[in-house]
């Protein structure tokens, strides 16, 4: 005699219950609180979690959204930058010619003084007070030097003698220009 035994139903078959009324994702219903039911144990989850993909589409978004701010942002960055330069360079030359315009005025003042005028006229223009003696030095060369030369020049008469005024004012332009004398004149 084979006694046989009733079978159970599984929990995990086919079939699902429905409920009578929605329940929402993620809350328990009534159903599932009733004492002495058997619940199943899922089983562990691994140690290592499961990854998604490194880059997800929100990742992707914000990059470009951060692209477009830089570049939206570059162009008035940069005339910012130029404009800080510009500013900073043009108060350098306000700084310079604040300082110009002090050098002239301090030269302006010193200038309206007699005493510097006077001082001035005795350096540059060999001018003397009445009473005083001017004393000039000449060059320390040898003056019998320059005696030989103009005596060897071929056409140059006595040194002595006076040279009309034209020839004096050729020779002191020649002179300046760094030309010798010649001989023509």
């Amino acid at each position: 005699m084979s006694t046989a035994r009733p079978r159970r139903a599984r929990s995990g078959g086919t079939r699902r219950r429905t409920a009578s009324r929605p329940v929402r994702a993620g809350s328990r219903g009534t159903a599932d609180s009733r004492p002495g039911r058997r619940t199943t144990r899922r089983p562990a989850r691994s140690a290592t979690p499961r990854r998604g993909p490194r880059v997800t589409g929100r990742a992707v978004l914000l990059g470009a959204l951060v692209l477009l701010l830089a570049l939206t942002l570059a162009g008035p960055l940069r005339q910012y930058v130029a404009g800080r330069q510009e500013l900073a360079q043009l108060a350098a030359e306000h700084d310079a010619l604040t300082q110009r315009a002090a050098d002239l005025q301090a030269q302006l003042d010193r200038q309206a003084d007699p005493a510097y005028i006077a001082q001035q006229a005795r350096e540059r223009l060999t001018y003397v007070l009445p009473g005083d003696r001017l004393i000039i030095v000449g060059d320390a060369g040898d003056a019998g030097d320059s005696r030989d030369e103009a005596a060897a020049q071929p056409g140059s008469g006595d040194p002595q003698a006076p040279v009309p005024w034209y020839d004096g004012l050729i020779g002191s332009v020649a002179a300046a220009d760094g030309d010798p004398p010649s001989a023509a004149e």
